[in-house]
């Protein structure tokens, strides 16, 4: 008899500490991620080396439970958009606190998340691949509660899934939605109404897709960021209603007709940006021919951030509901300080995010052991590949050999360059090790 397969998750505790792994403790080499893990070192005081990205245990699970609160408040279900931060870990966190299933973006992503035992998967882009859909057409044949939703956007897209489809012998339809556009000049989408009802009927004329809803993506609609908050709430708000009229014309001409009484429609947008838009725009949806599923999909805020997200975040607008927190530091350490008004920190592009904004310090910890104090009068001004390039007022106490918290912005951009990223309590102490898959 064949040994029955170990579960992802027991894998991943059984991986061996080597090479790969930037930051952690040279003597662990050898060791399991299990064993590891099981020693809770200190990220300062247990043999870590700089740079090491840390992710705290506390601002994340603060921030997990936020958008759980919030989702559940405005009667939205939600699935994250996984690819911010591609960690089964967090996944399973994010379904633990109530998430209907995970969003992704690509085909790689959605083979990560079902080796982890995903069973709800909302693919936010059209899929045309065709061994990416034949592999998709096994698994929802050989897994009756494996369920997946993705976008078609073109009747030319809906030609090559069929194709496709037909040629793996698919037994369950596949299902769609189809994406609206957030105007000219946005990102994927039929850019009209009309192009939404022909890529609909081309769905409808196929038996290997079957249409269940419409979505999009709010964050795209041009210019909803250049005026003033509430002149982008109006641009966004507006898009939205074009959204869920789509929807609703659909449901009236008879588009899903073919559907089970009982199946839910689905109506799905959302970042990190706008929830607060969408939020507010698919509460006025009325009644349709079937029940609605609202789903937002942000992600972003699993990690927060200390740049981009913080000042786009809606709980800006909406303080009552809540807050976010950056949850994720880069330890660097100086190396260099060849001037009373320069310094040169071991972190660079290949270890920070900087494609939206550049790494800014923000606590020091003095290689002598005194106290770890705020990082003032020390800004990062440039990035090399391994170096992050910092002015410092000339009597700024930074030393060779401190570390040096720098705050990130955007964490989608900072999480795919760590693969093994210590998780750690308030006092430094790390309780678990987080696995990307990028």
């Amino acid at each position: 008899m064949a040994a029955a397969p170990v579960p992802a998750q027991t894998r991943l505790a059984e991986e061996r500490v080597d090479h790969r792994f930037k930051g952690l403790p040279p003597d662990a080499e050898g060791l399991t991620v299990g064993e590891l893990t099981a020693q809770h070192r200190n990220l300062f005081t247990g043999g870590f080396t700089t740079p090491v990205l840390a992710l705290d245990e506390e601002r994340l699970d603060h921030n997990l439970a936020q958008l759980g609160t919030y989702t559940a408040r405005h009667g939205l279900a939600f699935a994250p958009h996984g690819k911010t931060s591609m960690a089964p870990a967090l996944f399973r966190r994010q379904l633990a606190l109530g998430a209907w299933g995970i969003t992704l973006a690509v085909p790689h992503q959605v083979r990560v998340a079902r080796a982890f035992g995903m069973e709800r998967i909302f693919l936010a882009n059209e899929l045309v691949d065709a061994a990416a859909l034949r592999a998709l057409s096994a698994d929802l044949d050989a897994d009756p509660s494996f369920r997946f939703v993705c976008y078609v956007d073109s009747p030319a897209g809906v030609a090559l899934m069929d194709e496709a489809l037909r040629e793996a012998e698919a037994r369950r339809p596949l299902d769609v939605v189809v994406e609206l556009a957030a105007g000219e000049g946005a990102r994927t989408g039929a850019r009209t109404e009309e192009e939404c009802a022909r890529i609909a009927e081309a769905v409808a004329r196929t038996s290997t897709l079957r249409l269940v809803g419409v979505a999009g993506y709010e964050g795209e609609v041009p210019g909803a960021t250049a005026g003033t908050p509430a002149e982008g709430h109006e641009k966004v708000t507006a898009w939205l209603r074009r959204l869920t009229a789509l929807l609703a014309e659909f449901d009236a001409s008879g588009r899903f007709d073919g559907l089970d009484s009982g199946t839910e429609v689905v109506l799905s947008a959302g970042g990190s940006a706008w929830f607060d838009a969408v939020a507010e725009v698919f509460e006025e949806l009325p009644p349709l021919s079937h029940p609605v599923l609202k789903l937002l999909r942000s992600g972003a805020y699993v990690s927060h951030d200390e740049g981009h997200y913080r000042e786009l975040t809606p709980f800006n607008r909406v303080p009552d509901e809540g807050a976010l927190r950056p949850a994720l530091r880069l330890w660097a350490q100086v190396v260099s300080r060849p001037s009373p008004d320069q310094a040169f920190l071991n972190a660079g592009k290949r270890d920070a995010a900087y494609d939206i904004h550049l790494p800014q310090p923000r606590e020091i910890r003095p290689a002598d052991g005194g106290p770890v104090r705020a990082a003032t009068g020390v800004s990062v001004t440039a990035l090399s590949d391994q170096h992050a390039w910092v002015r410092t007022e000339p009597d700024a106490p930074l030393a060779v050999g401190d570390w040096v918290a720098l705050g990130m912005s955007h964490p989608c951009t900072m999480f795919d360059k760590w693969q093994l990223i210590p998780m750690t309590a308030p006092d430094g102490t790390v309780v678990e090790y987080v696995r990307t898959f990028f």
